[in-house]
């Protein structure tokens, strides 16, 4: 195909499938306190600059209020349901992603901001922090471009990694998007474990924890994600996964994330999760309810609020929620919405709430995830590590860092997850779908034993749905409730769930050279039922 530049109708064609919002981009491209041209040139400000929009990019928020909608239909909507974590018992949302009659402005929104908004930024710190003079910039920006872009590649698959904004621009697969991904990892981790100081980067960071904003810290994050990417390659290519597991648990490399103060998040922003939550559309996804109430685990009030039953205007207890009557009391208790029912009213609008407010820390990347990494690893023959020892450091890191109570006790457990009962429609009642405890079992085969891990893994990882959907669907665990209804027109397989969503269909008229580009790298049709490259179907051992 002809080479083009791709820029300005990437940000045309995206905006069109959201131009019925209002956004404020006020302040989004700015550092706090941001400078004149000619001060700028202190201080290192000018190079500095850049880095606000991309940490705020990873996780997309602007910080400012009235903008939580974005993170609703780039997120929220998307990756917090299908991996699931959350579920929208807004009725006007239920016949959409929930049943998978995917919105285009919604799947689109990933996609339509990291390059509308945060790849400008990235090339700009890719030009301005060169490996020979801002050395320390140079790696940093590199890490943050792999922790964004793994994002949007494991949403869609090909993806726009190289050149961006030029004319050699051109989309690359997901294949070739990874080793990009472990090249410039290995750079970025070669440059932090010999960095001998020269420049600061503490005024610029909001991502490491007070105290550790530090060269050494970030090495420790590159080195995590180094490991994270490399799990996620396993199935489909355990030679470059073992090889990459290795390099990132190397000690000479400077280590992994290990601690539950160690939490890599956005300090001191606006959660914007909160802010949806606040609008009453962030409650508890049945599938979660179905492993934290059956493994009685201690998490769960850290996680969620309990429901209540339907009240009138004054406080009396009505049984009755859009008008239509619950079968049995849920006061007190903690209560789901089951995705795919496909109701059209608000009846779950008492269920269980999340506990993340507007104040709470964004976390990108836990400790505890890294644990259950190194277990999978071990499990997989890539270390010589003790898998149990893994798996129960990890489950303990996940308790501390929640500051729950009773892990002993939970890692001796033999709970399995239970049943869900809806509260209004026993049609949508649903029987537990694994017995897996939360006790290891030594004897167990490699399959039974990876999805302990993983079910472990997903519920350490909350609330970060964009990583729990994509080790669902690598992995197949934990194992979720199916949609009630599908809306795919046979596009998306009730059993095999949904497995990516497609590209900004608007590019099918505004940029038809860009789309037929991204679907030729795909290696299928576009839609959500396509596998993406490391979406075997299988876990290899």
């Amino acid at each position: 195909m002809n080479k083009i530049k791709y820029t300005a109708v990437l940000l045309l064609g995206g905006l069109l499938s959201l131009s019925s919002c209002t956004d404020n981009f006020a302040g989004f491209n700015d550092t706090k306190g941001a400078y004149t041209d000619d001060l700028q040139k202190y201080d290192n400000q000018t190079n500095l600059v850049p880095f606000s929009t991309i940490q705020k990019g990873i996780i997309y928020q602007t910080g400012v209020e009235g903008t939580d909608w974005q993170y609703q239909v780039i997120q929220n909507l998307v990756a917090d349901m299908y991996g699931g974590f959350f579920h929208d018992m807004n009725g006007a949302f239920n016949q959409n992603n929930s049943t998978y009659n995917l919105n285009n402005g919604w799947t689109s929104a990933m996609w339509t901001y990291a390059y509308g908004n945060v790849m400008p930024s990235i090339a700009d710190s890719e030009e301005l922090n060169t490996a020979e003079d801002w050395p320390l910039y140079h790696a940093l920006t590199k890490v943050l471009k792999v922790a964004l872009l793994h994002r949007v590649s494991d949403y869609y698959g090909p993806i726009l990694y190289d050149g961006f904004g030029t004319a050699a621009q051109t989309p690359q697969s997901q294949q070739e998007v990874y080793k990009r991904f472990f090249e410039d990892l290995a750079t970025a981790i070669n440059i932090l474990k010999d960095y001998k100081g020269g420049v600061s980067f503490e005024s610029a960071d909001f991502m490491m924890p007070e105290g550790k904003r530090t060269p050494a810290q970030w090495l420790k994050f590159a080195n995590s994600l180094r490991l994270r990417l490399a799990m996620r390659v396993s199935n489909v290519d355990p030679t470059l996964a073992k090889e990459q597991a290795q390099a990132a648990l190397d000690a000479q490399n400077g280590g992994v994330l290990e601690t539950s103060n160690e939490t890599v998040g956005q300090y001191g922003i606006r959660n914007p999760l909160g802010g949806v939550s606040g609008w009453g559309e962030v409650f508890m996804n049945a599938s979660l309810e179905s492993f934290l109430k059956g493994y009685d685990d201690p998490r769960l009030k850290s996680y969620f609020n309990a429901a209540q039953d339907g009240r009138d205007n004054d406080g009396n207890i009505t049984q009755t929620v859009a008008g239509v009557k619950q079968l049995t009391s849920i006061e007190g208790k903690f209560k789901g919405v089951r995705q795919g029912t496909g109701v059209g009213d608000n009846r779950y609008s008492t269920h269980s709430r999340t506990t993340i407010t507007t104040s709470s820390k964004i976390i990108v990347m836990a400790a505890a995830e890294i644990w259950f990494l190194r277990a999978e690893a071990a499990l997989r023959g890539f270390t010589s590590e003790d898998v149990e020892s893994c798996y129960k450091q990890g489950v303990t890191t996940s308790f501390a860092q929640w500051d729950a109570s009773g892990v002993s006790e939970y890692l001796e457990s033999e709970n399995t997850p239970a049943d869900y009962v809806d509260t209004f429609d026993k049609n949508f009642d649903a029987k537990a779908t694994t017995s897996i405890t939360p006790k290891w079992d030594n004897t167990a085969d490699n399959e039974t034993k990876l999805e302990r891990i993983i079910t472990q893994k997903w519920l350490a990882i909350y609330p970060e749905g964009c990583e729990a959907w994509a080790e669902q669907r690598r992995t197949g665990y934990p194992k979720l409730f199916k949609v009630v209804v599908n809306n795919s027109s046979n596009a998306i397989s009730t059993d095999d769930m949904i497995r990516r969503v497609f590209f900004n269909q608007d590019y099918i008229t505004n940029n038809k050279p860009l789309y037929d580009a991204l679907v030729s790298k795909l290696g299928g049709l576009d839609t959500g039922g396509t596998r993406l490259w490391w979406d075997t179907g299988k876990n290899n051992f």
